[in-house]
């Protein structure tokens, strides 16, 4: 199961993220509904778990905004709203499921589960081909004709990140986050370089996949059609 968690609070965040890892639940963790949301929108996760009350944008407008733009995957609130209205708010708005918190974790895990059983969001390939190349997310592996090409956890996690929003444009803040977390030292520049350095190792352009430079806003992975 993948997770990705919204929380402001630094003590429960790492408190969820460590009790989830110990759960072999993988789990992605930011700090505002704005992230959440660009996260949410750019990755594959079985469930959203979401704070109400968060800085830059609330997890209840995050939610609203996830379902107005076609978002189909299973949200869960997780917050210490508890009345009757709170509640039907944060359903009516979209969520699937509404946890008050103090919070028992087992029950917790009990109610991911159930919404990853009967999640909309499609199923995370382990293994997705593009090209040439061929992405395994669980071994993290790039292979390329038979031939394993050495990356770098980031370099993986950058590339994997491209290929499967292949034809979209990612938002240098979203890959900045998505790859480095919550190191907020690492600069625009420090992604430049690894674009460079990935592009080298995977002797791009080849194939027809190509990773532009979208001027001011992010990169694109691109699948153009080759010559038979």
């Amino acid at each position: 199961m993948r997770v990705l968690l919204a929380e402001d609070d630094y003590r429960l965040g790492n408190l969820v993220k460590h009790m989830l890892l110990k759960n072999n639940i993988q789990v992605d963790w930011v700090l505002n509904g704005e992230a959440a949301y660009d996260y949410a929108i750019h990755g594959s996760y079985d469930v959203v778990m979401m704070d109400w009350m968060m800085p830059v944008e609330s997890g209840l407008s995050a939610c609203g905004r996830l379902r107005q733009n076609g978002y189909q995957g299973a949200i869960l609130m997780l917050t210490a709203k508890d009345s009757i209205g709170d509640r039907v708010l944060g359903l009516d708005t979209g969520a699937d499921d509404y946890v008050v918190k103090p919070f028992e974790f087992a029950e917790l895990l009990a109610r991911l589960r159930a919404l990853s059983r009967r999640s909309l969001t499609t199923v995370r390939e382990e293994t997705v081909t593009v090209g040439s190349f061929v992405i395994n997310q669980a071994t993290r592996q790039v292979m390329r004709q038979n031939q394993e090409i050495q990356l770098t956890g980031r370099e993986f996690q950058l590339f994997d990140l491209l290929v499967r929003n292949r034809g979209v444009v990612v938002p240098r803040e979203v890959i900045l986050d998505r790859v480095w977390g919550l190191e907020t030292e690492v600069s625009s520049n420090t992604l430049d370089a690894y674009v460079h350095l990935l592009r080298k190792k995977l002797n791009l352009p080849a194939d027809g996949v190509t990773i532009t430079n979208v001027r001011g806003v992010g990169y694109r992975l691109s699948l153009e059609p080759t010559e038979a």
